[in-house]
């Protein structure tokens, strides 16, 4: 696909259309070497990079998909109220082309969340009825044995719902750390689930998403990263219940 150049800066979130062209017109805009200083040239999208005041260099995407390694006290929210936003994280293009959650984790929640600017495969990834597996590391308040893990996957009864609740896959890796895999996403729901089977949830990390773990994405809390065609695919594939 040909766009103008002030086109694609603006779609890749360097700021509006205006100032765009100011970036070109400035001489900011260099493509293979050379600088575009007229914001009307027409150039190919497929495999641009872009590289502004010669040193950024910016991989031409249509949309974006990325994952981060949420922190604890972030809020997965556009509009966050009490902490930081996630968003805060990300650099500032990511943030002017609307790159979003994918989702929320609580503020005190660590681990795997997902961004994207592509609506369907927002809706995809988080709409109940697609029921993605999602499992947890949670750091359990008491000791346990594997009795706790085979009860949650028996089912546990929540307040306001009408039937209990079962767990995908529980299993116990130590005394104190439990790994969950739930499809289904309620409010605080592994934390009301240790707390029905009369344990609580000293704290909780999302491990995975899918078939895409944490750890394959080598990422320190805070840490972002773009996903790659492969890792995009492993998010629909079986996950790993660790039997």
């Amino acid at each position: 696909m040909k766009l103008a150049i002030d086109r694609i800066l603006q779609s890749q979130g360097f700021g509006t259309r205006k100032g765009c062209r100011e970036l070109v017109t400035d001489g900011d805009v260099s493509i293979n070497g050379e600088v575009i200083d007229d914001w009307r040239t027409v150039v190919e999208t497929d495999g641009l990079v872009i590289t502004l005041f010669g040193e950024e260099d910016w991989p031409y995407r249509a949309q974006v998909y990325a994952a981060l390694n949420k922190p604890p006290n972030y809020e997965c929210s556009r509009k966050p109220s009490h902490h930081p936003g996630i968003l805060t994280l990300l650099p500032e293009p990511l943030r002017w082309r609307d790159v979003q959650p994918v989702g929320r984790l609580d503020h005190d929640t660590t681990g795997l969340i997902l961004l994207s600017d592509d609506g369907a495969f927002i809706h995809a990834q988080s709409h109940p009825r697609h029921h993605q597996p999602k499992t947890y590391l949670a750091t359990l308040a008491e000791p346990a044995t594997q009795a706790l893990a085979d009860e949650l996957q028996s089912g546990v009864q929540l307040h306001d719902e009408p039937a209990p609740i079962a767990a995908l896959s529980a299993r116990l890796v130590d005394p104190l750390h439990l790994e969950i895999m739930l499809d289904q996403g309620k409010y605080h729901q592994v934390k009301r689930m240790l707390a029905a089977a009369g344990n609580h949830c000293a704290a909780l990390t999302r491990v995975a998403i899918g078939g895409l773990t944490l750890s394959s994405l080598n990422l320190a809390e805070g840490e972002w990263c773009y996903l790659t065609e492969a890792q995009i695919v492993a998010l629909n594939s079986e996950p790993d219940t660790g039997a």
